[in-house]
């Protein structure tokens, strides 16, 4: 700027302090931010929230533990123990059906928000309530969990922890002075936390902060989220190990052949993708339309998973033991496919009903036990292409997630660090992209987004460089600038506007002094204004100091200024020379700086569809 902060009167000052203040990040001539000291704190903030969702994972687990042998075996005991080897024969019906009425009776009298999985309401929480996130939901929600799973429920612990987890850092974000964007990083980097507590997946936790909850890449943000999901990676290896989560005996590297099939695979797991996302919502909408109240739908879908864990008991809960034994190679084919289908069901119907429960494990379970089957179809018809069942389980799983979320990084991340088989990250390369590029063809949303996008909620999809960090302002401001004598009249300078020349034709003017140095800006309406005296310099219309810019700054920084300041147009000076001008900025020059993109966009519409052939 030409002159100190000190020296701005007004909105001018408002804006200069807000653009120094040290929560936002330092602009560099070459585009890329900095940290600033605030990262310090916020950073410091992250590691207790991090620790905060690594001892909430560990006492949902029990809790979930507690319910089951309660629920399922009469024991008052928080010893790990699954509902499938129950004894209760047909009265395991009745135990999700009162799991889900304990639900129903917290969502309507708690909180509705304790319904689903969490993320598409964190989701919108972020997007639409500067990441607010209702205190109470740091209890309700691993509370609710915990019944629903623990009597039963085919969830997965980890939606509930990453949103409970999310809940704990929008908390520390109400209760402290933070900014909108930081209680963002605290609630993402509680959610991040809070997977990685679960799975011992530290980088694939990172990754699913970026894709489903961040919607940005900046130091600022990851630096804090990095730093929580390290600081509960750490206690869950305190808790329980650092083995990984799916132990796998080594893969060897696939060849072409295998990798091609892995291809193919994607395919088919990016159509089952599709076609659970669209059946989960369906199911939810069947429900919408029962002549009872919302309270009661847990009830009713109890009563399905009870059935179905009746005759296929593998269904019932957690199941991180079903997806260890799927990628591992130990179910055979009909139980892979009667896993698949049962489970997909009771899932389904569940999630559907409203109750209170994860989807990254069924998904996982699902995708697995189909990309197992088909491995073991491939295997037994066409040996010859060397395909490993286990390895086509891996792909299966990790490709089912990223096409029904997108999540398409994380997924692959994932199932490599849950399984520890480096020969198998380009296998799920193949195999997660073609998913995603098939999820993205055929479907508009995801598992993630349908629900909060039918509220009207716009959920970035794509994270692109903002266009205008990119432009400097010397790329687009008007050269050289019209500019006027601090010394000439009002009266002469009226005269010269009513020749209507192109010169004449702004409506903005740098004012200079006998020096030839920038005192003031004025505007046609300054000069024009009835009470301006003939006879008056142009120097005693100069109300306010005026706002500058330098030729290497960005527009993004321009416009910012123009919104902060409330100006329509800021003076362009020397880097070197501050009171020298050598341009004028305006609003219009910034849309217009939109023209060259959107040349180039429409462009590339000109040849949509398939690539011809051009001798």
């Amino acid at each position: 700027m030409a002159e100190s902060e000190s020296t701005l009167p007004g909105a001018q000052q408002h804006a200069a302090s807000a653009l120094n203040d040290d929560t936002a990040p330092r602009p560099l001539a070459h585009g890329f931010s900095v940290p600033t000291r605030r990262v310090l704190w916020i950073g410091a903030l992250a590691l207790l929230v991090g620790m905060g969702a690594a001892w909430i994972a560990r006492g949902l687990t029990d809790l979930i533990d507690l319910v089951t042998n309660l629920a399922f075996y009469g024991e008052l005991s928080a010893r790990a123990a699954g509902p499938a080897g129950n004894h209760l024969g047909a009265w395991v019906i009745a135990v999700p059906a009162v799991g889900g009425l304990v639900v129903g009776l917290m969502a309507r009298y708690g909180s509705q928000a304790i319904r689903g999985h969490g993320i598409p309401e964190a989701m919108e929480q972020i997007l639409l309530n500067d990441s607010r996130i209702p205190p109470r939901l740091v209890w309700l929600k691993p509370v609710s969990s915990a019944i629903a799973i623990g009597t039963g429920g085919p969830f997965g612990a980890e939606g509930p922890i990453i949103a409970t987890g999310g809940a704990l850092g929008s908390l520390f974000g109400q209760l402290l002075r933070v900014t909108a964007d930081e209680r963002k990083t605290l609630l993402a980097a509680g959610a991040a936390a809070g997977m990685a507590a679960v799975f011992a997946a530290p980088l694939a936790a990172v990754l699913l902060a970026i894709e489903l909850l961040l919607f940005e890449r900046r130091a600022r943000s990851l630096i804090p989220v990095a730093l929580a999901v390290v600081a509960a990676t750490a206690l869950r290896y305190q808790f329980e190990g650092s083995a990984p989560m799916f132990p796998l005996a080594d893969l060897a590297t696939p060849g072409a052949a295998a990798i091609a099939a892995c291809l193919t695979l994607g395919v088919l797991l990016g159509l089952a993708s599709v076609g659970v996302t669209h059946a989960a919502y369906w199911v939810e909408d069947q429900f919408a339309k029962l002549p009872v109240h919302f309270m009661w739908w847990p009830v009713l879908g109890g009563i399905a998973v009870g059935l179905i864990g009746w005759r296929a008991p593998l269904t019932l809960g957690v199941g991180y033991g079903n997806i260890a034994s799927i990628v591992a190679g130990q179910l055979g084919l009909a139980a892979l496919l009667a896993l698949a289908g049962l489970k997909f069901l009771s899932w389904v119907v569940a999630l559907g009903s409203g109750t209170s429960g994860g989807t990254l494990a069924p998904l996982f379970t699902v995708g697995g036990a189909l990309g197992g089957a088909l491995g073991l179809m491939v295997a037994h018809a066409w040996p010859a292409l060397g395909l490993d069942p286990r390895l086509a389980a891996l792909v299966g799983m990790a490709a089912m997630f990223a096409g029904a979320s997108r999540a398409v990084l994380t997924s692959v991340v994932f199932a490599f660090e849950t399984t520890g088989q480096p020969h198998g990250l380009v296998a799920l390369l193949a195999g997660c992209f073609t998913a995603y590029l098939v999820s993205g063809l055929l479907m508009r949303t995801t598992i993630m987004t349908e629900k909060i996008d039918r509220r009207g909620v716009r959920v970035p999809a794509d994270y692109s460089a903002d266009y205008l960090e990119l432009v400097p302002v010397h790329a687009a401001m008007s050269a050289p600038a019209v500019t006027l004598r601090a010394s000439q009249t009002v009266a002469d300078t009226c005269a010269w506007l009513a020749t209507r020349s192109p010169e004449t034709a702004h409506q903005g003017y740098p004012v200079l002094d006998e020096r030839g140095r920038l005192c003031g800006v004025l505007t046609r309406r300054d000069i024009l204004r009835p009470a301006a005296e003939g006879a008056s310099p142009l120097a005693a219309l100069v109300a306010r100091t005026p706002m500058t810019v330098v030729g290497n700054q960005s527009l993004r920084e321009a416009a910012d200024l123009m919104v902060l300041a409330d100006v329509g147009r800021l003076v362009v000076v020397d880097v070197s020379n501050p009171g020298h001008v050598v341009g004028m900025l305006t609003r219009g020059d910034i849309l217009a700086a939109h023209r060259r993109r959107l040349h180039q966009a429409r462009v590339a519409t000109r040849h949509l569809g398939w690539p011809r052939w051009r001798p």
